[in-house]
């Protein structure tokens, strides 16, 4: 059990650049979580009166963890303690709204309190058998947060042997406690998960922001989403039923559908928390154990849901999370021995080498949600305000790091130019910045990595002759930030056409008719999403028909709800997630044949 005592510890400058402390000592959740004990020094009616200096806090919370160390009942409760102390005395200002929307979101878990500067901390661990336990290497990675380029904290990196510990573990659970909980017990557990994500929807939406880099108002709804989702499948916990089939008169007939067993979901970041829950809702309601691994750029919102796990009381070894690199824990889990089924998320070359290392190992079964490079339609007798208004969210929510992303636009010739100018017009009315300015859209990209990928497509595109519109350049001086970008007079065979950037950069292109907007619409070896606009309920009918995706939408973009299924056509994934479809993704089905005659035949 992790420590039931935590201390949550800061200094914070004033605008004389004087450090205060900022101290609360609380109980983790469900251990008398109401009752919490502040001390702030720049408050003069606080009980403790301490001194405001920088040295004197950290004096005082290394006393207090040394306290804490001693009425410990075993070092292994302290594994899973986080203690930050920040000091911050040159941005400040910048950080302000950070600070103010992690200290209010704060709330005592039994690992993590944040601050958004100068972090220093203790590692997080992995989370395995309802406990944080170390890694078997000791290696840890370093999780970057996307606005300043500065190290939040330290993780642990899991190995093969840590992949083997967490299956180890999923493996007992689901066929010992997990396997005797009936549907509707499990039903009841993903419930109260949800309940305990709304709950704690400030403290996980301020983690998301600050590891992810998106807007926090867009890392709330995520959150609200990730808790509807797992109560949708709690729902369907006790309704995957079989059906009895009527063969002949001398034999009882009947299919059940049983869980896969251990399934290996690998999740990318940049939905860290919403493909979290998109991943374990639908497995853990058909009975199934999970290992999870995150993505090693978003490892923190999964780690401390991991909290949430043990409170909502899944037994353990039900749900297992371990953050590191795919080329070594995701290949460990892709050709694991006794995985039987991986659902990843991703881009689609690693989707192939998923597939393959499943094939070449025990042919487990592969669930694969990956790629885009969608198009979006606008015709001549479209509502142009509300079209542009959907084209810019479809391609510039998140940073453009979707991958349903609208990011091929084809616009009828009869309104491109009027459409042209008043897109640029919007798209340069996009706040970007800071994730914690209540008035930002758009946040940093997600990496250096990313940031030098989507700047390479940028070049790219000049190069190639394509004409920048807006944007095309890095904002500002500091963070993972690029202006959102519009290419025209662009060309079928360009690269910034054909290739997922995974950015905020689009391409507009012109189309005479119905058929040629198709034709272009198609001639993609992705098929994940696309959509259109008009007018017309017969064209979009006609049209929605014709688009090979798995997703189309009419007059809107990226309505994504978790009741619908979501997927792809051709290289943009292998089945379906989200809705009753997903629950098949995580079944067996297996047929009973009862003879009721006495004679073999006859």
């Amino acid at each position: 059990m992790p420590a039931p005592w935590l201390l949550h510890g800061a200094a914070w400058p004033s605008m004389a650049q004087h450090s205060h402390a900022y101290l609360t000592i609380g109980r983790r959740p469900g251990i008398n979580s109401q009752r919490r004990w502040t001390y702030n020094t720049a408050d003069p009616t606080s009980t403790w009166s301490l001194p405001t200096s920088t040295s004197t806090s950290v004096f005082l919370l290394l006393f207090l963890f040394f306290f804490l160390f001693f009425i410990s009942t075993s070092p292994q409760q302290l594994s899973s303690l986080f203690v930050v102390i920040s000091s911050n005395h040159g941005s400040y200002a910048e950080d302000r709204d950070a600070h103010r929307h992690l200290r209010a979101a704060a709330r005592p878990v039994s690992f993590m309190v944040f601050e958004s500067s100068f972090v220093f901390t203790d590692r997080l661990d992995r989370f395995i058998n309802n406990k944080f336990v170390k890694g078997t290497e000791g290696k840890t990675f370093e999780t970057i947060n996307p606005h300043n380029e500065k190290a939040i904290c330290a993780v642990h990196e899991a190995t093969e042997k840590d992949v083997d510990l967490a299956v180890a573990a999923a493996r007992a659970a689901v066929e010992g406690p997990w396997r005797k909980v009936t549907p509707s017990e499990r039903g009841r557990m993903l419930t109260k998960l949800a309940d305990l994500l709304e709950r704690d929807i400030e403290t996980i939406a301020a983690i998301e922001a600050l590891d992810n880099g998106k807007a926090l108002s867009m890392a709330k709804a995520d959150v609200t989403n990730a808790a509807g989702c797992l109560r949708y499948y709690g729902g369907w916990a006790d309704k995957v039923e079989g059906k009895v089939i009527d063969t002949d008169h001398e034999t009882f007939t009947y299919t059940r559908h049983e869980p896969v067993g251990v399934c290996g979901q690998i999740i990318p970041w940049n939905f860290p928390l919403l493909m979290f829950a998109w991943k374990i809702g639908p497995a853990l309601a058909t009975g199934n154990s999970i290992v999870m691994k995150t993505a090693e750029q978003t490892p923190l919102s999964a780690l401390y849901v991991g909290n949430l796990i043990v409170e909502a009381g899944f037994p353990a070894g039900v749900v297992n999370v371990i953050s590191g690199f795919g080329r070594v824990a995701g290949a460990a889990i892709s050709s694991h021995m006794d995985i039987d089924k991986v659902a990843f998320t991703g881009s689609t070359v690693v989707g192939r080498q998923i597939l393959q290392a499943a094939a070449k190992s025990n042919l487990k079964k592969v669930t694969l949600e990956l790629g885009g490079k969608s198009p979006n339609i606008v015709f001549n007798d479209a509502d142009i305000d509300n079209a542009i208004s959907w084209v810019n969210f479809g391609i510039y929510y998140n940073h453009g790091q979707c991958c349903c992303a609208g990011s091929r636009i084809l616009v009828q010739e009869g309104i491109y130019d009027k459409f042209l100018a008043r897109f640029k017009e919007r798209a340069n009315q996009n706040k970007v910045g800071d994730p914690f300015k209540p008035d930002t859209f758009q946040g940093p990209q997600i990496s250096q990595l990313q940031f030098d990928r989507i700047m390479g497509y940028i070049e790219e595109g000049k190069k190639a002759g394509a004409k920048v519109e807006v944007g095309g350049e890095r904002h500002g001086n500091e963070g993972y930030y690029i202006q959102p970008t519009i290419f025209s007079e662009c060309t079928d065979d360009m690269k910034i056409v054909k290739e997922e950037i995974f950015g905020p950069v689009c391409t507009v292109q012109k189309f005479s008719t119905e058929e040629d907007a198709i034709r272009i619409a198609n001639n993609s070896s992705y098929g994940l999403a696309a959509a259109l606009h008009t007018k017309d309920l017969n064209t979009s009918i006609r049209v929605s028909n014709a688009l090979k995706a798995g997703t189309v939408w009419v007059n809107c973009y990226n309505l994504i709800s978790y009741q619908s299924p979501f997927g792809g056509f051709k290289e943009s994934g292998i089945g379906r997630e989200l809705g009753e479809y997903a629950l098949d993704n995580y079944t067996q089905i297996k047929t009973v044949r009862i003879r009721l005659g006495d004679a073999m035949f006859g």
